[in-house]
């Protein structure tokens, strides 16, 4: 029999120093995260639903030039968009119609969907020359739950969705069409945004329409046991506002929900896994969305967000699944403001870096992983 142990607050018994503020702005250090930390997690790339059978696509990841090949069977391959040749790159589009073989444009070298080079064209390589040792560089990937990642690092990590592997089992994520996207691009650093995911002492100045949504966000906190005065036999109070079920303007499911969620699930309202540094998912019980995190820059982001949803709520006459995404778009661009905002302020030559409080323990769980990224590489 498991012993019991009653829930215990989070809170920070100090106020840590936070990173420094160069870390925002500064362009080595930018770099330094490039090759520490974007090149060697699994990084977010689309839902695999969303790349045709036969197509080849070109993608950014820590600041390297891919691309992804999902063959006429769904098999998905990745690889550096560079030709072993001279280094010219294989696919200049954004997306383009993929056969047998991938073809140089420049010199027509041309490689099987393994990478393997079958071709040198009009080349007529001397004894010395293996094709065998002339492939292209391979990328790996990796789908779960039809989210497909890609990592540089020749031994990628495990995946570590902070609510573990499983955390989306109860959704029926396999059937899930996307039937929003949003595309925002914001003058702040990447990890301006996930300080601003992972705190809400901003809630109440910041976001009245979800503080209205999300009572206990009127308090500055994200939990109750986050809370002043809060004891461990506290009973548990809604999360939603009465007769809100989702995160929709009216709060009402915008169509079937989903048959196998808990009961703690269906009360939560909204259940979110967290995977860094590339994205977070919420999952409610008629939707799922995604936001995905791709910095541009030391100081510019762009921010990916996605509904998805079963084929009988996009089959609904007269569906419009914009007017879903409104409310959580609405949040996300008072989110974006406020990054903004803040990205400005710390540009200021007197500050060097500011002091969490007690209620941000999660930016600095999140600050320790990134120390950690940086001094293990």
């Amino acid at each position: 029999m498991s012993e019991h142990h009653p829930p215990v607050s989070p809170l920070l018994d100090r106020c840590p120093e936070a990173l420094p503020a160069s870390s925002y702005f500064d362009p080595d250090w930018y770099a330094r995260e490039e090759r520490a930390i974007w090149r060697r997690n699994w990084v977010h790339v689309g839902r695999l639903d969303d790349i045709p059978a036969g197509t080849m696509r070109r993608v950014q990841v820590g600041g390297q030039n891919l691309i992804l090949c999902r063959d006429r069977d769904g098999q998905v391959t990745a690889f550096h968009n560079t030709c072993r040749h001279r280094g010219a790159e294989l696919c200049s589009a954004a997306e383009k119609p993929l056969g047998k073989l991938i073809t140089c444009p420049y010199h027509n070298w041309a490689y099987d969907l393994s990478g393997r080079l079958v071709s040198t064209a009009f080349a007529t390589p001397t004894p010395d020359f293996r094709k065998e040792e002339h492939g292209l560089f391979p990328v790996h990937t990796r789908d779960w739950n039809g989210f497909l990642f890609v990592c540089l690092d020749d031994a990628p990590p495990e995946l570590r969705p902070d609510m573990g592997l499983k955390a989306l089992d109860n959704w029926p994520m396999d059937r899930l069409k996307t039937g929003h996207r949003l595309v925002k691009e914001l003058d702040c650093n990447w990890k301006i945004f996930w300080e601003n995911y992972n705190e809400c002492l901003h809630c109440p100045g910041i976001h009245p329409e979800l503080c209205d949504m999300v009572p206990i966000y009127k308090r500055g906190v994200m939990a109750a046991n986050e809370a002043s005065g809060w004891v461990p036999d506290a009973p548990k109070q809604p999360v939603l506002k009465d007769g809100a079920q989702t995160w929709t303007m009216t709060g009402a499911p915008c169509g079937p929900e989903f048959a196998g969620l808990t009961a703690e699930e269906r009360a939560n309202g909204f259940n979110f896994v967290t995977i860094y540094p590339t994205m977070f998912v919420v999952a409610h019980v008629d939707y799922v969305r995604s936001v995905t995190v791709t910095p541009l820059g030391p100081e510019r982001t762009r921010l990916t967000a996605e509904w998805l949803f079963a084929g009988e709520t996009l089959a609904q006459p007269g569906f419009d699944a914009g007017n879903v995404a409104e409310f959580a778009t609405l949040v996300l661009d008072q989110d974006g403001a406020a990054c903004e905002m803040n990205q400005r302020g710390l540009r200021s030559e007197k500050y060097q870096g500011g002091r969490l409080m007690p209620q941000e323990f999660d930016i600095l769980k999140f600050h320790d992983w990134v120390r950690a990224q940086m001094e293990s590489a």
